[in-house]
């Protein structure tokens, strides 16, 4: 069988076994032993095993379990609530106020945790229903949340872009340097959306209030003494210094990628005992206990990936499809524009650590010979994958929305995410306008790349 034959059947069996509802990691590590059985040599199927640890023994890999140690010890507390409760004494006065602090509140949560669904279930769980009880509509509450959760995987430490990193062989420090700027770019949008969206209910209650229809609690003002808003502060500043420290340990030289992960890790855990006596075996069981399951499941994910990429490599497949595409001659942006449709079109199906793993062997090396500085792509492909944690049919935080808010349609989650869709679009045109919103910051910090 000819190569294009051997990748599209690998293709459809991956599709296959996935909408089969196996597991990802479970469909991917099959497909790839099944095709290993068939098309290569019989000895092959005994080192399966050597191939994956060989392609994990990564002292990189090594962070994303205790940065999942610090999302979890940070998210089973009461940081969210408390972070949030903090933003909203502040910016208050601000039209929208509330929902411009629930994006604040997740992009300084995300900073901390460095996952989307964590972000997104422990500031919506406060933030969600406060919203509703101000008479913000079920969309626009739940797009807000499901939209700021996705700065989790753009904004540093984002486990995300440590297997981008692995992946193209990158400096990671450079890489989580380039996810600042945009994901202020995103931060700012989506505050500027909020104030926008929440003007315009705000002017629909007050015209159905003047025409004598009932009161909404969206007109409703709120105030806050300046004792009340320094009163929320002490137990917010310990987490923005622990923020802080992270960053200028891992920035200023002092530790590498994998100590950094777990000193925070560590003294995430010592905050949450200080500040919310979490530290009974009781209390911090179920922080492990997360920790555990989603290191588990991603590292089977990343091994599994690794090894279906591995066999592709071998039987030609990613060579070949990376071939295909310089064939087609199409212009630099022309390029860039046909594989950010595929990721798209991936993220309708699998979350961004597939995506990551399974496409980097065949999209890379064609971005390289175009040209195209691989740091700056990284970034412009987490947002695009961001659009696919919102947007369905997988949409993840979509769905970890269902679970915090139930009462809010599935249609009406949707729809209110969709506008955050298009600002992330907006985004990626703005970055390919001006790419020195990702690229200056780390060439300020690191110097410039010249292997880019």
């Amino acid at each position: 069988m000819s190569v294009f034959g051997i990748g599209l059947s690998y293709g459809i069996a991956t599709l296959f076994a996935m909408f089969a509802g196996m597991p990802i990691a479970f469909a991917l590590g099959a497909v790839a032993a099944v095709f290993m059985a068939i098309y290569m040599p019989a000895a092959s199927l005994d080192t399966v095993t050597q191939n994956v640890y060989e392609e994990m023994a990564s002292i990189t890999l090594l962070s994303i379990p205790l940065f999942i140690l610090k999302g979890a010890a940070i998210g089973r507390s009461r940081a969210g609530q408390d972070l949030y409760s903090a933003l909203h004494a502040w910016l208050h006065r601000i039209p929208g106020g509330l929902g411009v602090a629930n994006v604040f509140a997740c992009a300084l949560f995300a900073a901390m945790a460095g996952s989307s669904p964590a972000t997104c279930s422990a500031i919506g769980s406060a933030g969600i229903p406060e919203m509703r009880k101000r008479g913000y509509s079920g969309g626009f509450a739940a797009g807000i949340i499901a939209a700021g959760g996705t700065l989790g995987i753009l904004l540093p430490p984002s486990i995300t872009m440590i297997l981008f990193a692995v992946a193209a062989e990158k400096s990671l420090g450079r890489l989580f340097l380039a996810g600042i700027g945009p994901g202020l770019l995103l931060v700012t949008l989506f505050g500027g959306y909020a104030v926008i969206r929440f003007r315009q209910e705000y002017r629909t209650a007050k015209i159905a209030y003047d025409k004598g229809g009932s009161f909404s609690p969206i007109l409703t003002e709120d105030d806050f003494t300046l004792a009340q808003r320094f009163s929320v502060l002490p137990r917010v500043i310990p987490f923005v210094l622990l923020l802080t420290g992270v960053m200028v340990a891992l920035y200023g030289g002092f530790a590498t990628p994998s100590e950094t992960a777990g000193l925070g890790g560590i003294l995430a855990l010592v905050l949450i005992a200080l500040i919310y006596q979490v530290w009974r075996p009781a209390d911090l069981a179920p922080i492990m206990k997360a920790t555990l399951r989603e290191s588990t499941m991603l590292m089977l994910i990343i091994g599994m990936s690794l090894l279906y990429s591995y066999v592709m490599s071998y039987l030609h497949i990613s060579q070949s499809a990376a071939e295909s595409i310089v064939a087609m001659h199409l212009p630099r942006w022309g390029l860039l524009f046909a594989i950010l449709a595929m990721v798209i079109v991936l993220g309708f199906f699998l979350p961004p650590v597939s995506i990551i793993l399974m496409t980097a062997p065949i999209i890379l090396p064609p971005l390289r010979a175009a040209n195209f500085d691989i740091i700056w792509f990284g970034v412009v492909m987490t947002i695009v994958m961001e659009m696919g944690l919102i947007h369905p049919p997988v949409g993840l935080n979509i769905f970890v929305i269902r679970n915090v808010a139930p009462d809010i349609p599935l249609s009406e989650v949707i729809w209110g995410t969709l506008p955050f869709v298009l600002l992330m679009m907006a985004a990626v045109l703005l970055l390919c306008l001006v790419p020195q919103i990702s690229t200056l910051l780390p060439d300020l910090v690191m110097g410039v790349d010249t292997s880019r």
